[in-house]
Formats: structure tokens, sequence, C-alpha cells
């Protein structure tokens, strides 16, 4: 069961669940993997609806690893995700929504 308190959220991949959350090295890895010197500007770029499916993707990534996943980005290239990119895009902004939520709020 994924702890909302915790940051933690769901996600069913080929048919298995899967606990995703964005721990400190996740994010590192985040920010590696999209270039960026910050944040920001993907929370930003969430919050206005504007985000690409390569935001969404790296989140995924990002909240997997954090998860304790070992795989890599390749390796979702042809994973069925129970909901489609409209449930990607959903976890993806709940990870940011969680990881950066004050104590009791998430």
């Amino acid at each position: 069961m994924a702890n909302p308190q915790a940051g933690e959220v769901a996600l069913w991949i080929d048919g298995q669940r899967h606990v995703l959350k964005l721990t400190l090295g996740a994010l590192a890895e985040l920010e590696s993997a999209l270039g960026a010197d910050c944040l920001v500007a993907l929370v930003e770029r969430f919050e206005g609806g504007a985000f690409s499916s390569r935001d969404v993707l790296a989140l995924i990534v990002a909240g997997l690893r954090g998860g304790g996943w070992q795989g890599a980005a390749e390796d979702l290239m042809a994973a069925e995700i129970r909901g489609g990119p409209v449930e990607a895009a959903r976890v993806a902004a709940l990870l940011l929504a969680r990881a950066f939520a004050r104590p009791g709020a998430a």
C-alpha cells in the first residue's frame, strides 16, 4: 500500500503494482535527467499544465527508482501503464505534489 504521508504513490505497470517515491536521490537523478539546475521550472510546468511526455517519463522513472526499482527509462518505453498516459501524468503530478507538501498536507 502506498503511504501518501510518506510521499508515496502507486502505479500499475505491466500488471504489477509499484510504489513510487521521490527521495532526495531520486530528485537529484530527475534534475540530471532533465538537465535542470532546479525543479522549480518542472513544478511550474505541471501547475500550468505545460508539461511534456518527457517530464512525465522522467518523474515516473525517478519515483520508481526512489521506490527501489532498478530499471531505466528504456524499460518503460513498451510497458503498459494501467490508465495509460493520463494516469502516468496524474501520478507524476501527484509525486511532485507529495514530495514538496508540508507534513500532513498530502
